[in-house]
């Protein structure tokens, strides 16, 4: 075993090298890699002092030195203290890097900055340097939410120095795998998807993803949809179950990215699709008998099956109220109407007894503070009480080590519950062999040119078979005819960087466009809405129509503009003069929300949607270049009556009920899914191929 330290000595015993951690020149149980991992966890945590076993149970975001702006610090670590200002991400203080880790002992921390390899790998590298000098060398673990999918957040990226490919988004690839699957080639795509992403977390040394959502969208207004695989259960466990395998393998071990599957037990049941992380989206609403054993426990239980490493589960709370009675296995759930990660049932009766789940618990960010959904007139201390007798191992969004302490000297939790949510974290810590030989990174890289490119392919092979093509008359493919494109967002910023994009892939596909759309044979129109905020509730439900300045009602009665798409004018002034013309308009729209496309298809010769895939992969489509084989990941409602909600807050279709579904529950005569011109229905799993 090639062993590496900075600051600790190697001993040999029987002839084999080990890491003297601790500098006891002895070789604990902890350092003898030839032990199990929850042999050498325990011994660990018996030498483990209460701040040390403290701070082991917290992860926190942390920025690298080198992704501050010019003109700050731009050491390797960031050193900077910075006060909270009540922001979402800056909710709490942040303290220098160096102090985190040697006063807080904090282990377990997220990166969301967007580096090249090398700067995450000395980043990395220097994080365990300073953990390795510590009493007991304990290394750190590095976080991250998934890297391989592109989304508007990477607009401003140069992604040619990203070392990720790029997928399209998870409904994307969920199309795409669709449309395999009738091609006969299977999971091949997620199987890819896993192996080559895997390798280029290995090299990034970010070792544990949270990721991937096995939440199954029941809810069509839900902000998060755009990072889920869909509707269907099926097809969302299989996924999950290959990611597991594929990035984890059949065991945890040293080449292994961790997942924490997301977010137990669904959160797709939102009420009228607010999100929980604002109070109106406090509840999970269940008003269907059964919804939550046949439509969001599913993939849950076939994760559980394949052990991921740890699981997440949701901010919010099961209504009782508002919900149907629930069970599971014939047994009755009993709902606690706190937040899942203070959820005792939740945790341990259906997850850990009910679905044999063995690893640890891992908190969503922030349950400390402001999406402390029902236990909102508890202490700080009280609310880590309350997660980690409830089952949760490791709170995510804090660095309140004080807080906990309190907890522990006021007797609200247990020193023996403290241990096992220790040796519980620290046995994946074990796995990935961060005490061994994958300490630091960077000198044995596991991907080259020739893999890179292989990895780019798949990548973009999967982004042309996940446009899905909804409408066709007779336009497509479009060989031969003079194109014009232009791209739409919403607002001026975004707009340009779409249509950046968008004429990036046009040069690098070597398409003759014409920069008159009246001068064209087809104008293709790249459309990418957007509703509402990730943080923010929006004043009333959110939009999904396709509009600008729309007058809607808030909650509170009043009227508000809303805007999912901007320049309507210059839109309806091109799509005006082609139909004046006879001449074909082809819209394309970014799917990351189920979209009512009424006002949209009607405007249209050919409708393609993608999912975040990049526009030269809708050109290829468009151009005959491919043949389109996406499906439709979801069901698009009808309209805005098949969603409204009424004057006591209850939708006409059931939040907990997925779209293909829905019918069964709907008033008699009404019917959920939208119906385009030519009589087609756009259900999950809906296409057309030409």
């Amino acid at each position: 075993m090639n062993l590496k330290t900075k600051s600790k000595q190697i001993i040999e015993v029987d002839g084999l090298k080990f890491k003297d951690l601790n500098n006891n020149g002895v070789l604990d149980a902890y350092e003898d890699w030839r032990l199990s991992s929850r042999e050498r966890a325990e011994n660990l945590v018996s030498l483990m002092n209460i701040d040390e076993k403290l701070g082991m149970l917290m992860i926190n975001q942390l920025g690298m030195g080198k992704a501050k702006k010019e003109g700050e610090n731009t050491e390797i670590l960031d050193e900077v203290f910075e006060k909270a200002d009540g922001t979402p991400m800056k909710s709490l203080d942040k303290y220098p890097t160096t102090e985190t880790i040697e006063k807080l002992h904090m282990r377990h921390f997220i990166l969301r900055d967007n580096m090249p390899n090398e700067d995450i790998n000395e980043w990395v590298n220097k994080l365990n340097e300073v953990a390795e000098a510590t009493r007991l060398g304990i290394p750190v673990v590095v976080a991250s939410n998934s890297r391989n999918e592109f989304s508007s957040k990477l607009l401003a990226e140069n992604l040619e120095k990203l070392p990720f490919s790029l997928y399209p988004g998870t409904l994307g690839i969920a199309a795409a795998v669709q449309g395999d699957l009738e091609q006969g080639e299977g999971y091949k795509i997620i199987d890819d998807f896993a192996k080559y992403s895997k390798n280029e977390w290995l090299d990034s040394g970010i070792r544990k993803g949270y990721m991937y959502m096995a939440d199954v969208v029941t809810d069509p207004r839900w902000q998060r949809t755009d990072g889920t695989f869909g509707e269907e259960p099926e097809l969302i466990s299989e996924i999950i179950a290959r990611l597991i395998k594929g990035f984890q393998g059949e065991e945890l071990n040293e080449d292994s990215i961790a997942l924490t599957i997301k977010h137990f037990p669904g959160g797709g049941a939102r009420e009228n699709g607010f999100d929980p992380h604002y109070k109106e989206g406090k509840w999970n609403v269940y008003r269907t008998e059964g919804s939550l054993e046949n439509y969001h426990l599913p993939p849950f239980i076939e994760a559980a099956k394949h052990n991921p490493s740890s699981m997440m589960p949701y901010y919010s709370a099961p209504s009782i109220e508002k919900s149907h009675f629930q069970s599971f296995d014939g047994e009755a759930i009993p709902f606690e109407e706190v937040g899942m990660a203070f959820n005792h049932y939740i945790l341990n009766h259906l997850l850990r007894d009910k679905l044999g789940f063995t690893g640890y618990i891992n908190s969503d960010t922030g349950i400390m503070g402001k999406t402390g959904w029902g236990v909102e007139d508890l202490t700080v201390p009280g609310r880590f009480a309350k997660a980690i007798n409830a089952g949760t191992d490791l709170i995510s969004g804090t660095n309140q080590v004080k807080d906990l302490k309190k907890a522990i000297t006021s007797n609200l939790i247990s020193p023996q519950r403290i241990d096992q949510a220790n040796v519980n974290v620290l046995i994946e810590m074990f796995d990935l062999g961060l005490f061994d030989n994958k300490t630091y990174v960077g000198d044995q890289p596991v991907v080259n040119e020739a893999t890179k490119k292989e990895a780019e392919e798949a990548a973009y092979q999967t982004h042309l078979k996940s446009v899905t093509l909804l409408k066709n008359d007779n336009v497509l493919p479009a060989k031969g005819q003079k194109l014009f494109v232009k791209a739409f967002g919403r607002g001026e910023e975004e707009t340009e960087k779409y249509q950046e994009l968008l004429l990036k892939d046009v040069q690098a596909l070597n398409i003759d466009i014409v920069e008159d759309y009246k001068e064209a044979d087809i104008a293709a129109l790249f459309l990418y809405p957007v509703s509402g905020s990730y943080f923010d509730a929006t004043p009333g439900l959110l939009e999904l129509e396709i509009c600008e300045d729309k007058t809607n009602i808030a909650l509170n009665g009043d009227t508000y503009k809303e805007t999912t798409l901007s320049n309507f004018y210059e839109l309806n002034k091109i799509v005006d003069y082609m139909h004046e013309n006879d001449k074909k308009v082809v819209t394309s729209v970014n799917m990351i929300l189920p979209w009512i496309l009424e006002n949209v298809e009607k405007k249209s010769n050919a409708l393609l949607v993608g999912y975040d895939t990049f526009p030269g992969a809708v050109l290829e489509v468009i151009l005959g270049q491919f043949s389109p084989i996406g499906k439709l990941p979801l069901t698009l409602p009808k309209n805005s009556k098949v969603i409204v909600v009424d004057e006591y807050g209850v939708s006409i279709s059931r939040n907990d009920v997925p779209g293909y579904d829905k019918d069964k529950y709907m008033r008699e005569g009404m019917t959920y899914a939208y119906v385009d011109q030519a009589g087609n229905e756009y259900r999950s799993g809906f296409c057309l191929n030409y």
